[in-house]
């Protein structure tokens, strides 16, 4: 069992940053494979990055490529998203999930526990 905690989101212009962090509960952390997925209004979860339990491998949706950084400190037990040059269509409610298991996937169904979601407003 994990229970995860997102934080760091908030309201940014465009072309801003901002880092998004996910702490999560349980001394087995390191045996997770984690990952962010983002839900706008009206419409479906999508993938956005993820990271393989040792940290030693990640994965991104060609959206966020190049702008959007996944990393994790498994001795402080959290995931963070630094996302860089934001837009406006970054805009979305970011959610935290994670995995137990090696291997990332990009459907949210593959995911056994979420966080609450934290709200990221990119303004034009």
């Amino acid at each position: 069992q994990v229970q995860l905690v997102e934080s760091g989101g908030g309201l940014v212009q465009a072309g801003g940053s901002l880092r998004l962090s996910c702490a999560a509960s349980g001394r087995t952390f390191s045996s997770y494979a984690m990952a962010w997925f983002r839900q706008a209004p009206g419409k479906e979860r999508l993938f956005v990055a993820a990271i393989r339990r040792s940290g030693g491998s990640t994965y991104y949706a060609d959206s966020v490529k190049g702008r959007f950084t996944i990393s994790r400190d498994n001795a402080k037990n959290t995931v963070y998203l630094q996302m860089n040059s934001l837009k406006p269509e970054d805009t979305a409610v970011y959610f935290c999930a994670a995995r137990s298991g090696y291997d990332y996937y990009i459907s949210p169904r593959q995911y056994n526990y979420w966080g609450q979601g934290t709200q990221v407003t990119v303004s034009s």
